[in-house]
């Protein structure tokens, strides 16, 4: 048997013109007064996008997507006068299996996403910040490996 798994994400980010991605959910009418969207808001203004949204595109000749996960983020974006933002791209579009199986980040992640943000050059004090949390909770969290796998817990930032 040489059968193939099929990739859920194309191996490539996509450069996306936000004009171009149709969210798949109403987002409610007092959402951005709601903690979760101003955290997000202020975590882009201080170090930017670093969860891509996910979308799918849309078949026919029409330059559209489909937002499977970012309603938050792309709002925010929006907000802030951005015109596109990097996407990740879904090679399937069922939005509810993809938010079931991946809406909640998990420690690795987080420690990947600081050291993303890390490596940019943002400090640690304005990851705090963009969080809403003290800067010893991103040290914990960028120390996350250190003992466990040295491919990824030492860097110039430690």
């Amino acid at each position: 048997m040489n059968e193939r798994v099929k990739l859920g994400f194309e191996p490539d980010t996509r450069e996306i013109a936000i004009s171009e991605i149709l969210p798949t959910r109403v987002l409610a009418p007092n959402i951005k007064s709601s903690p979760k969207y101003t955290a997000i808001a202020a975590s882009i203004k201080e170090v930017g996008v670093i969860e891509p949204p996910v979308v799918y595109p849309m078949k026919g000749g029409a330059r559209q997507y489909l937002l499977l996960d970012g309603h938050l983020r792309i709002e925010a974006l929006k907000d802030s006068g951005e015109r596109s933002v990097l996407c990740l791209i879904s090679t399937d579009d069922e939005a509810y299996t993809y938010n079931q199986k991946v809406n909640r980040l998990v420690p690795i992640q987080e420690h990947f996403m600081i050291m993303k943000a890390l490596e940019r050059g943002v400090s640690e004090d304005r990851i705090a910040r963009a969080l809403c949390v003290n800067v010893k909770n991103i040290r914990e969290k960028r120390n996350l490996l250190r003992g466990i796998c040295r491919k990824f817990a030492f860097s110039a930032h430690l």
